[in-house]
């Protein structure tokens, strides 16, 4: 990380061990060539605001964060399970990585009603909807 923050370095610690953590998740602890989650997660505008987040807003990020990087690792290792989505994907509608097939369900007729052209809404976001749930479904 060669960021020219101005982040106290109890923040910098914390974040180097997250980076650590899902390598040795991921790869076992040794490095590899595959991406990070960690690399598309802590960006410099994230990073910025650690320093600055309640405990709460910081548990609710490293949760997220986990979150994915358990979802690659499983992706990755062939381990598929019928209740587990996309993190990222989830995201997108608002839900918590933990969602089952109810809940987006519900989620998604909540936007669906929103969004209908034939209620008013936006054309464009609920082509995004459809797309994003038929994402989420059709795995």
């Amino acid at each position: 990380m060669t960021w020219n923050l101005n982040i106290s370095s109890d923040t910098k610690q914390k974040v180097r061990k997250l980076k650590k953590a899902e390598i040795t998740i991921r790869f076992s602890g040794k490095p590899s060539n595959k991406p990070l989650v960690w690399d598309s997660f802590f960006n410099p505008e994230v990073v910025k605001e650690l320093d600055t987040m309640s405990p709460q807003d910081y548990r609710a990020l490293v949760d997220d964060f986990f979150s994915r990087v358990y979802y690659e690792f499983y992706m990755e290792s062939g381990i598929i399970f019928l209740g587990a989505y996309d993190p990222a994907v989830l995201a997108r509608l608002d839900l918590p990585p933990h969602t089952d097939e109810a809940g987006v369900k519900a989620r998604f007729r909540e936007l669906a009603k929103k969004h209908h052209p034939d209620s008013g809404g936006d054309a464009a976001q609920f082509i995004e909807l459809m797309k994003t749930y038929r994402e989420l479904i059709g795995r």
